[in-house]
């Protein structure tokens, strides 16, 4: 018989944040999360997420085995933006048991269905600013930095208990050594072309992270506000990020677009740190986990781009390229093999025809899924 429970104290939190540890021992392509950062994340008090919105997290049991676990959470700031009801499901991991997910996925269903949502959609952990998606090909190799991961019997259990697809996230590998080299002869035509325009394309000025991180968030809200479940970071989420993302960032891979002064675009791509995160036993930063990331950032091979927007007036000009071009440019001269562009819609016509044409290749799919209530 099995049982779910809510997690309410620190002994299950950290249980919660463990269970995946055991479930995926004995595969290779497994990335632990880090323990510090997922018990934050999860943590009324510690995580500006919860400052908006709320994070019931359950543990399914068979006797005294732990078999799964689920979070059912309520975005207050995505159903204002969208104007919807959705809840969301996320944290989803579990055994290959029909019955553990169906109770896992049926408890949070009723956890929303109380709060007023009429929708569930997910995996999301815990917004569509964090990682999400359920992977559904791509199982090869190991998860790159943010991105999620998971066993393909999970999809199986996903779509029996209801749920359908929502929509597909793509993401892309660009490899340094076949990379169109057309895109990289043009960069410095594309960059005069620009700077003609009053358009300037410049690294990050770390002196001036403060009020960098201002304007690229004022960017960020409002180049992705069409994607599909977007919703706005708060100023607290944002500065929560960018502190985090601040310990690994390069500045070579982190562009932003002017115009006479005025951020109008930006690209953030960032080191690989799964390549070390995977190698750090649960996530466990102390005694020695630390030292595995802070001496093994320049071991990294690849990168990982994770947000480039420019603003809706300023598209189809070639921002977008230059900045992809200078990416590459930089990684192939500190001799990282390439990077990742992900995740993105695959609705978005215009950025996966223009990866796509640079030689770009699909590696990995996730899904969303979404189930009425």
């Amino acid at each position: 018989m099995i049982r779910v429970e809510p997690v309410q104290t620190k002994k299950q939190l950290a249980r919660f944040i463990d269970f995946p540890h055991e479930l995926y021992k004995d595969d290779e392509n497994y990335v632990p999360e880090l323990f510090i950062a997922q018990r934050d994340l999860l943590t009324p008090g510690k995580h500006p997420f919860h400052e908006h919105s709320s994070v019931e997290k359950f543990l399914a049991w068979d006797g005294d085995i732990l078999k799964g676990r689920i979070a059912a959470i309520l975005n207050n700031n995505h159903n204002q933006f969208n104007n919807t009801k959705d809840g969301f499901f996320g944290f989803f991991d579990c055994v290959n048991d029909e019955n553990v997910s169906s109770a896992l996925f049926e408890t949070a269903e009723n956890w929303l269905k109380a709060k007023g949502a009429d929708t569930v959609i997910g995996p999301v952990n815990p917004s569509t600013n964090e990682p999400l998606g359920m992977l559904i090909e791509g199982y090869h190799r190991p998860p790159r930095a943010m991105m999620t991961y998971n066993k393909p019997y999970y999809n199986t259990l996903t779509e029996k208990y209801g749920f359908t697809k929502k929509i597909d996230l793509l993401a892309w590998d660009l490899e340094t050594a076949t990379v169109s080299q057309r895109s990289l002869k043009l960069l410095d035509t594309l960059t005069e072309r620009l700077n003609r325009k009053g358009i300037v394309i410049r690294a990050i000025n770390m002196k001036d992270f403060k009020n960098e991180v201002v304007k690229v968030r004022e960017i960020y809200n409002a180049a992705w506000d069409k994607n599909t479940g977007f919703v706005p970071m708060t100023t607290n989420e944002f500065n929560y990020l960018a502190k985090d993302l601040k310990l690994v960032l390069d500045p070579d891979f982190c562009l932003v677009a002017e115009k006479d002064g005025q951020l109008i675009g930006f690209a953030l791509g960032i080191p690989d740190v799964n390549q070390l995160q995977r190698k750090i036993k649960k996530g466990r930063l102390l005694p020695f986990g630390i030292f595995k990331l802070l001496f093994g950032l320049k071991k990294i091979d690849f990168v990982r781009v994770l947000a480039l927007g420019v603003l809706e007036p300023y598209r189809k000009m070639g921002i977008e390229a230059c900045f992809y071009a200078t990416i590459i440019k930089k990684a192939a001269a500190k001799k990282i093999k390439g990077g990742e562009a992900s995740w993105i819609l695959e609705t978005n016509t215009l950025m996966n025809s223009g990866i796509e044409s640079i030689n770009g290749k699909i590696t990995s799919k996730y899904r969303i899924y979404e189930k009425p209530l």
